[in-house]
């Protein structure tokens, strides 16, 4: 499948951990970039003998037709982060393709939402909680759950406590796997036992999984086992 492909210029670069880097594109006003939030784009990366194309969630809500941001983690041995990181700086222009994908928000949202995310996975879900509160949407509880090893790992921490502080029927769990003790609100360990509890008594909900896939597919094969089905739980894997 072929998809329409725009222009993008980089106007901002944010280092937002030694390893992950926020990347911000403008797309030429005379061009109406369009997605929902949830969804990636595709870049194309011209190395040095070839162009490869690599997919990217879109981290910003879709506010603006003409500006979208992107997280990413440098993978070493990789062959996309390691040229983005060392190509990209204010002023690249790229080719980008539209947006795509199903990892969407439900048209109404009739029951609580569980978000559950490791590292980078946070991109798509930080696009549909910022979209929920940018448009006022009517939903329930939001509930979002996020792995990491470390304190430092958290992508968007503050963002996220802000946002729960306004928002009561926002919970923001922080979940690390390597530190021994947590500053705050969190939890030690992993993101299952969370999800587990909270949903113990298996009412209506709507689960979206993105990050790492052993946790993805450990959550999906948890969740179904909870009793929730299919079409009540959403995944993207990131590795």
């Amino acid at each position: 499948m072929t998809y329409p492909f725009y222009e993008v210029e980089v106007i901002k670069i944010i280092d937002e951990t030694a390893m992950v880097k926020r990347f911000y594109f403008k797309v030429s006003p005379d061009e109406k970039f369009e997605f929902k939030a949830g969804q990636f784009v595709m870049l194309d990366l011209p190395l040095d003998s070839r162009v490869i194309t690599r997919s990217y969630s879109i981290a910003s809500a879709p506010t603006d037709d003409t500006l979208f941001e992107i997280c990413a983690a440098l993978k070493a041995d990789g062959q996309g982060t390691p040229w983005l990181w060392k190509n990209l700086k204010v002023g690249t222009k790229l080719r980008c393709s539209e947006a795509v994908g199903k990892f969407i928000l439900p048209e109404s949202i009739n029951h609580d939402l569980c978000f559950i995310a490791t590292g980078t996975g946070i991109a798509p879900l930080r696009s549909m909680i910022m979209d929920i509160y940018a448009k006022k949407m009517l939903h329930k509880n939001i509930y979002l759950i996020f792995g990491n090893r470390w304190a430092k790992d958290i992508l968007y921490r503050t963002e996220f406590e802000e946002l729960q502080v306004l928002h009561p029927e926002f919970k923001f769990i922080p979940v690390l796997s390597r530190e021994t003790s947590i500053v705050g609100e969190g939890r030690l360990g992993y993101v299952h036992q969370v999800y587990q509890e909270l949903f113990a008594n298996q009412r209506k909900a709507h689960f979206y999984l993105c990050g790492w896939s052993a946790m993805v597919r450990e959550a999906q094969a948890n969740l179904k086992g909870m009793g929730y089905t299919k079409s009540e739980i959403k995944l993207e894997l990131y590795d």
